[in-house]
């Protein structure tokens, strides 16, 4: 089954068959579309239930991305749309499926392979993060960068970017960092680096292999690390881990506005880190404060929590303006000149953060 923007299809192995996602829009880096979420889900729960489905593997064709975050443009428009009482529209449609579709994959029963390749942002990781086996390449490159657009990483960051090594996740949430396929690794966002070359190998390997003899986790297993030992003339250091003492010491302070100060800083130290904190000179004041504010309720939360508590702040931030204005700015008039409601941390009220949270 096929469509423009999602194939479905299924590998016949020794003891059963493998179900294949592939996400299909290129021309748009196979961003995310509320349409994409409607195909994934119950193609999963046809998948989960079906015992002869031993493994599901989700990948996205094109040589550019895996998947480059939510269709923002769909949802800008949606924002400007006038909705009767009590109807959320498209948004929260959105955000509302597309959150029970990324807990569904944190929960599969079965393993699930997501071959994250080129660029894997926002809703990407949202897709990638669940996933039993995660794959990078030499051309993978992860970022969740909403601070730009006056949102805040969701898809299940309040979780997963709070277990990263140290505060790494809080220094990627509040500069909206770029990480190679090792900074994934480092991070816990990854599980494998398997060089691009080798995908169609171990595509090879995984429908040759006799997933009767051994649990399909082990196939899984066998398969990658077998072409990861044969990619290591290709796999680049890791700058985030290069850098981890570093980051550390940068985001150790009492306040956000001593961390970001402190970020706005780093960028003297050198070429990475200017890059690295580079997008702080544009970002949302009120998407930085959400960032420290989230990361901080959602320490001890448990999965299903963090996103019902980013399923409510991803609908406030439809209501109040600042996402759309960030969207405007970067990818509708294209102007790069945010009109924020607070132009800088000191400037903003408390009472207008706090009532994201409500």
């Amino acid at each position: 089954m096929s469509n423009e923007s999602i194939v479905f299809e299924e590998w016949a192995v020794n003891g059963g068959r493998v179900g294949v996602a592939r996400l299909s829009a290129p021309k748009s880096l196979n961003a995310l579309s509320l349409e994409m979420i409607r195909e994934l889900a119950p193609k999963l729960a046809q998948w989960r239930e079906d015992d002869g489905i031993l493994a599901v593997w989700l990948d996205a064709e094109g040589d550019k991305a895996f998947c480059a975050g939510g269709d923002i443009v769909a949802l800008y428009r949606d924002m400007l749309e006038p909705k009767p009482a009590g109807q959320g529209g498209v948004g929260e449609a959105f955000f509302t499926e597309e959150y029970a579709l990324d807990q569904v994959i944190h929960t599969f029963p079965k393993p699930f392979v997501c071959w994250g390749h080129g660029i894997v942002m926002g809703g990407g990781i949202g897709l990638m993060a669940g996933a039993s086996h995660r794959v990078v390449t030499e051309k993978s490159m992860l970022a969740m960068p909403e601070i730009t657009i006056g949102l805040y990483p969701d898809v299940g960051a309040g979780w997963f970017l709070n277990r990263m090594p140290g505060r790494t996740g809080l220094f990627l949430g509040l500069t909206g960092a770029r990480m190679n396929g090792p900074d994934a690794l480092f991070t816990g966002l990854a599980d494998r680096f398997v060089s691009q070359q080798h995908k169609p190998a171990v595509i090879a390997a995984l429908q040759e292999a006799d997933w009767q003899s051994e649990p399909a986790e082990a196939v899984i297993n066998q398969a990658l690390r077998r072409f990861e030992k044969a990619s290591q003339e290709d796999r680049p250091a890791s700058p985030v881990r290069d850098h981890f003492d570093r980051i550390n010491e940068l985001t150790d302070a009492d306040t956000l506005e001593q961390v970001v100060t402190q970020l706005k800083a780093a960028g003297e130290d050198g070429d990475w880190l200017a890059k690295a904190t580079r997008a702080l000179a544009g970002a949302s004041p009120t998407s930085l404060s959400l960032v420290w504010r989230h990361l901080a309720r959602s320490r001890h939360q448990s999965l299903a929590e963090v996103f019902e508590q980013e399923l409510a702040l991803s609908i406030r931030c439809l209501q109040k303006g600042e996402f759309a204005e960030g969207v405007r700015a970067l990818l509708i008039d294209k102007d790069q000149q945010p009109r924020w409601r607070y132009p800088a941390l000191n400037d903003i009220d408390p009472e207008w953060i706090d009532d994201f949270f409500r």
